[in-house]
């Protein structure tokens, strides 16, 4: 009986190690994948600067940006060199100047901030669902994924989150999802570098602003662009 068992047991031990050999033989882990794709996780951080500026408007302190997101690579060429890609993302946009927002009865006044009530803090803070779709080029092999690239693109973003703050002699104001805003923004982008690093910038399309919103009489008209690095991480 123990002889039966021993024959039983080694060959069904041989029969799984011939199908186990198969199995590593038709599959070559090592094998290069000429089908790659460059899916990526993105993260970028930004000089934020505000540009059309009604009179007396001006910026100071640091103005910072941030974003991050995920991007759906879709290459359109054989050697796939060159692709679409889409993806969905999240940015913050920080921006410190000295335009005073009142509210008084729900309606929001406009105005530059008198020199002689010092501040120490007047920023405005912007929190944007992202949907990037962008152009790209680059040098990649399947043997090497670092690289020269060139993305360009647009982004279009909804705001879903706003706040303005100032804190001065005269006390502390604060207000939330202003609907002087343009909730949809759209811009154009450029991403360029080697590898992980890359520089990127941002110029902005549309006002951020609606029309409504005046100083002096004078349209808020102005737009953002925006200066940084573009971090790719695959």
């Amino acid at each position: 009986m123990r002889f039966y068992l021993f024959i039983i047991t080694f060959f069904t031990t041989l029969v799984i190690y011939a199908q186990e050999k198969v199995i590593k033989d038709e599959i070559n882990f090592d094998a290069i994948d000429s089908l790659y794709r460059e899916d990526q996780f993105y993260f970028n951080i930004t000089y934020n600067a505000l540009q059309h500026r009604p009179d007396g408007i001006n910026q100071n302190k640091l103005s910072p940006g941030m974003a991050l997101g995920f991007l759906r690579d879709m290459p359109i060429n054989k050697k796939r060199t060159v692709a679409i890609a889409t993806g969905l993302g999240y940015s913050l946009a920080i921006y410190n100047q000295n335009l005073a927002i009142y509210n008084s009865g729900g309606t929001n006044t406009y105005q530059v901030i008198d020199p002689e009530n010092p501040y120490s803090k007047n920023k405005l803070s912007f929190h944007y669902v992202d949907l990037p779709i962008e152009f790209r080029w680059r040098n990649s092999t399947p043997e090497s994924h670092i690289f020269w690239r060139v993305y360009s693109g647009v982004k279009l973003s909804y705001l879903f989150y706003d706040q303005y703050k100032s804190v001065s002699s005269l006390g502390t104001i604060k207000q939330s999802n202003n609907k002087d805003f343009n909730q949809f923004q759209y811009g154009i982008y450029l991403a360029v570098g080697w590898n992980t690093w890359n520089f990127y910038a941002y110029y902005g399309l549309n006002p951020m602003f609606k029309s409504s919103a005046k100083i002096d009489g004078q349209s808020i008209d102005v737009n953002t662009t925006n200066f940084g690095l573009m971090f790719y991480i695959l």
